[in-house]
């Protein structure tokens, strides 16, 4: 299936060759004509399998020819849950929109408000947000939405972590009633589903990918180490195999800039980027790291939201997640729409739980793999979370070769 067959206009069809791409993703397919049809949408699809498209495309198609914006008044709104996912998803449709008449720009805190202010007074087609910044403007009196026709939750679940939910409410209460509302998220949880009756109406509900499925081009390793040493390990590998491009995750923001400051004693060039620094410092690591200037970007995993670069070779667990689901979404970072990647986790014995609760989502054991000179004690080596014979009839309902459970198919059905 091509782009072409989708419902796209020659405009849109044009930017999307120039970006390189030749064929849709599933959620894209499944979504764009959706979305053209002005219907209400729940889709549900992790990062990395082309989202942002599956709503930016049909999103500029339907703005187009339509009503000039009055002043500070917008007709459609992207909320996001960070700085750095905004930025990416208004980068989307400005190269998209580009031989279309479409004004767009995205707002969001860590910078001065005041130029926000100075380019919505002419009005936007399209405004991208994150719930804080939107809501300091509207009480500035800086923003109208009487012109809204789209609204558009980007990582729905993520913002719900990060505790947006009131914040949401109290943006739908200022938005107009007739409205059409696409809701993008990861998983398909209770609250998920409680806010999306409230927000939508009768929506179609699109899945692509089973949830907390790994993508099959993403080898994983895992390394046990003690835990003293997984500085020392994690330079060991970068040098090793002359890594030249690795995302590297730490639990803490605290726990980022120490390892960034031994990689830097190592030789190696890194930066962290986390919500304790300023927009402008994360900005220049996240540009150094796309340039190369910059081997290894140490992040947590909300400042990682919105790292969005082709053919990331390497990621790094340095610390195991709290939360198993956050080991998906970390590793989704490569292996983006069908490149090969590396997915390198450091396990200490700290982690056994982590480790154990990762492996039941994933729905099949991490292979140990010993680095000699950081072998860890015999019984790091003998751990094993759980029983294989819990999972005897995994490797019967999988097809051969799928790292976990559930496969890329998608389905679409409408929603009661």
């Amino acid at each position: 299936m091509s782009f072409g067959s989708l419902g796209l206009c020659d405009e849109l069809l044009k930017a999307v060759a120039e970006q390189g791409y030749t064929k849709p993703s599933p959620i894209q397919v499944d979504a764009i004509p959706v979305v053209l049809s002005q219907c209400d949408v729940m889709a549900v699809a992790h990062t990395g399998t082309g989202k942002t498209a599956g709503f930016t495309l049909p999103m500029v198609q339907l703005l187009s020819g339509g009503p000039i914006p009055k002043a500070q008044c917008i007709r459609a709104l992207v909320i996001t849950p960070t700085r750095e996912l905004a930025a990416q998803v208004a980068d989307s449709v400005q190269n998209y929109s580009r031989h279309m008449n479409i004004r767009s720009a995205a707002v969001f805190g860590g910078v001065r408000i005041e130029p926000q202010i100075a380019q919505l007074q002419g009005g936007l087609d399209v405004l991208v947000a994150t719930p804080g910044r939107l809501i300091d403007l509207y009480n500035q009196q800086a923003i109208n939405f009487d012109q809204l026709e789209i609204l558009v939750l980007d990582e729905a679940d993520r913002m719900l972590d990060l505790g947006f939910i009131d914040d949401i409410l109290r943006i739908q209460m200022l938005l107009p009633i007739k409205r059409q509302t696409l809701m993008f998220s990861a998983t398909f949880s209770k609250e998920i589903k409680s806010l999306a009756k409230g927000m939508l109406n009768h929506p179609v509900l699109i899945e692509v990918t089973a949830a907390n499925s790994i993508v099959e081009t993403i080898t994983q390793k895992l390394y046990p180490v003690v835990k003293e040493y997984k500085g020392d390990l994690l330079t060991y590998l970068i040098k090793k195999n002359t890594w030249r491009q690795v995302l590297v995750f730490s639990r803490t923001k605290q726990g980022a800039d120490s390892l960034v400051v031994l990689l830097k004693n190592a030789g190696i060039s890194a930066d962290s980027i986390h919500a304790n620094r300023t927009q402008h410092a994360r900005t220049l690591a996240l540009d150094g790291f796309k340039n190369g200037t910059i081997v290894a970007l140490v992040a947590t995993d909300i400042a990682s939201r919105g790292i969005d670069i082709n053919q990331l070779p390497c990621v790094v667990n340095f610390d195991l997640p709290y939360v198993a689901e956050d080991y998906v979404h970390r590793i989704g970072r490569t292996g983006r729409v069908g490149t090969s990647g590396l997915a390198v986790s450091l396990f200490s014995e700290d982690e056994s739980k982590q480790l154990q609760s990762i492996e039941r989502v994933i729905g099949h054991k991490l292979e140990r793999e010993i680095i000699p000179g950081f072998a860890p004690s015999e019984k790091l080596l003998a751990t094993s979370p759980y029983d294989d014979d819990e999972y005897g009839n995994f490797e019967a309902d999988s097809k051969p070769g799928r790292r976990g459970r559930g496969g890329s198919s998608s389905n679409r059905k409408r929603k009661n």
